[in-house]
């Protein structure tokens, strides 16, 4: 491919709007344009990125035994209405109605589609088991799109759907998509971790997520130094090993402390450490108020709280509402005394302890002397805080590492969430209906591009993994005007391509300079210079991305040149990849 002829529209600057290294890239290497917000256009360099990530899970789901469909995006409400997930979804989902009234959705994912689908085919255990996947465009209306392609409202996605007779064969069915999912991370050349996590709104009782490694991800996850433990910190518990307190305190007193909001301003006024703080926190569970507390120097973790709620939905309470259960301005909420508060949760560490300081529930006036098991009502103590890398391992005790990195992957374990609910039964050996037990499994095709130059890039531009650059190879031709030069950079370029190899010849009648920068900035990840000094001395220059290290090339041999150093580029990514923290879990079954 010539880059005169091709699409390739580079820019220096990055747009204003971009704010991660991804989103300015993908843009400056004009691989992506934005038609408004969380929506984007896909150029021929990033489609020919988009298409490879596709590519390569394709054929890893393929060897897995899925098999690949395509459902409508557009989906009838009438099939969430009956998963009960019309209402519980959330703003995300973007509903509309059809000229005869009727509601409908944009599919943000496939549960209730594949659901239907297979409720009306398949009746015997002989017909199970079955896993069907889709490539295909989904849709989240997110209240913020940001980042470029890695959250944004329209993106493609690979949904694959399991179903089963058993509990046997489920577990198979989750540990082939897992085992695929490591093989397709592995063979994109990616830095990746598999960590368990909540399902959130898919449901389903057990999950984990594929995350790639970097500095710039959106997620922290809790990883062991000594074992195989990983998790994202909404899922990891927190070992509590303590027992509950036998000492007792003086009587519980309350005292003035006027403008001291935040648990910060209370310690330093009462002389104590924050960690000597109950943190009260109120919230609205399903429409019922209950009250988490913490201690004041930890943060509440409100997935572990709604999940030990059961509910399915929990937001913090209004203003408002807060001076109505407390009695108080925001600020002096405590455990003893609140109004119309039938349930409050306390955090494990606090029972460890006694002698606390808490909002007295009136406004300016704390307590001391709190024992929470005398002078509180406690409905249950449990793990309700983010881990810190201060706690020990919950598998081994040993020491935790907090790393970020970025969601590409999610497979999940269904059970009969979506069967029972909506009625996909089939006939067991013994002529039984029974219900299929469900898994389901995603990645985030077009994410996984932005997530790769995350972790791959530096200050020049993108540097694009073997498996997923737009082109492997890219052939800089320093003089168009000398007919040597072109004719010798030609035949490279075709040479390469009969080969199997994706190449890019840059032909355009452009200073040297524009062309080296233009060939960092796209990110190929092998380099070939050809120019009228290096010729007559019988070499091609060649370059590898990755590392900025230059070798020359026997221009009469090239075949054989290229072929020993692009095996010596090869075995540097897969170095690098092998550094990638999870391979020995992903070996192993993972994390769980």
């Amino acid at each position: 491919m010539r880059w005169s002829r091709y699409y390739i529209p580079t820019l220096k600057e990055a747009p204003a709007d971009a704010e991660v290294v991804s989103h300015k890239l993908l843009v400056r290497a004009g691989m992506i344009r934005k038609l408004t917000s969380g929506l984007y256009s896909f150029l021929p360099l990033g489609l020919r990125a988009l298409n490879k990530s596709g590519r390569i899970v394709r054929e890893e789901m393929d060897r897995a035994g899925a098999l690949e469909i395509v459902m409508p995006v557009v989906q009838p409400g009438d099939l969430w209405k009956e998963s009960g997930r019309w209402e519980h979804y959330g703003r995300e989902l973007l509903r509309f109605v059809d000229r005869h009234d009727r509601d409908y959705c944009l599919g943000p994912t496939h549960e209730e589609v594949v659901t239907d689908l297979v409720r009306g085919e398949i009746k015997s255990y002989r017909q199970l088991p079955v896993n069907l996947y889709q490539v295909q465009t989904k849709f989240r209306d997110e209240i913020r799109p940001r980042f470029g392609l890695m959250r944004c409202r329209e993106f493609v996605m690979k949904d694959a759907y399991s179903f089963d007779k058993d509990e046997p064969g489920a577990e198979a069915s989750y540990r082939a998509m897992y085992d695929a999912y490591s093989r397709i991370f592995s063979r994109m050349g990616m830095r990746f971790r598999p960590v368990q996590a909540d399902s959130g709104a898919i449901g389903g009782s057990f999950s984990h997520e594929f995350m790639v490694l970097a500095d710039t991800g959106e997620d922290t996850i809790a990883v062991c130094r000594d074992c195989d433990f990983a998790a994202n910190l909404e899922k990891a518990p927190v070992a509590f090993s303590g027992a509950p307190c036998t000492e007792t305190c003086p009587p519980m007193e309350e005292v003035p402390t006027p403008d001291t909001h935040t648990v910060d301003e209370v310690a330093a006024f009462l002389g104590v450490a924050p960690a000597r703080v109950v943190k009260t926190l109120l919230y609205v569970a399903d429409g019922e108020p209950v009250a988490a507390l913490v201690r004041g120097d930890r943060e509440l973790n409100e997935v572990k709280f709604k999940n030990l709620l059961g509910a399915a939905e929990i937001e913090l309470a209004e203003p408002a509402r807060v001076v109505e259960l407390t009695g108080a301005a925001v600020g002096f909420a405590g455990p003893v005394g609140l109004k119309g508060v039938a349930r409050v949760y306390a955090d494990n560490e606090l029972m460890a302890a006694t002698d606390w300081v808490a909002g007295a529930n009136r406004t300016d006036a704390h307590v001391r002397h709190l024992d929470l098991a005398r002078d509180a009502a406690v409905t249950v103590f449990a793990d309700l805080r983010t881990i810190t890398a201060q706690d020990p391992c919950p598998v081994c005790g040993g020491a935790l590492e907090l790393p970020r990195g970025i969601e590409v992957g999610h497979v999940f374990k269904l059970g009969l969430k979506y069967s029972e609910a909506m009625n996909a039964k089939f006939l067991d050996e013994e002529g039984k209906e029974r219900f299929m037990i469900m898994g389901c499994y995603g990645i985030g095709v077009s994410r996984i591009i932005a997530a790769c130059i995350e972790q791959n890039h530096d200050e020049h531009g993108i540097v694009f993994p073997i498996p997923l650059a737009p082109f492997e190879v890219v052939v800089l031709n320093l003089a168009p005007k000398d007919e040597a030069v072109s004719a010798k950079a030609q035949e490279i370029h075709d040479f390469l391509e009969a080969q199997g190899v994706d190449t890019l010849l840059d032909d355009r009648e452009e200073r040297p300079g524009v062309k080296f920068k233009d060939a960092d900035l796209i990110g190929c990840p092998m380099q070939l210079v050809v120019g009228g000094k290096g010729l007559e001395r019988g070499v091609i220059e060649a370059k590898d991305r990755r590392t900025g290290e230059k070798s020359e090339l026997d221009a009469a041999d090239f075949a054989a040149a290229y072929a020993t150093w692009r095996a010596g580029v090869e075995r540097g990514w897969a170095d690098y990849a092998a550094f990638r923290d999870g391979a020995a879990a992903s070996a192993k079954g993972g994390g769980e």
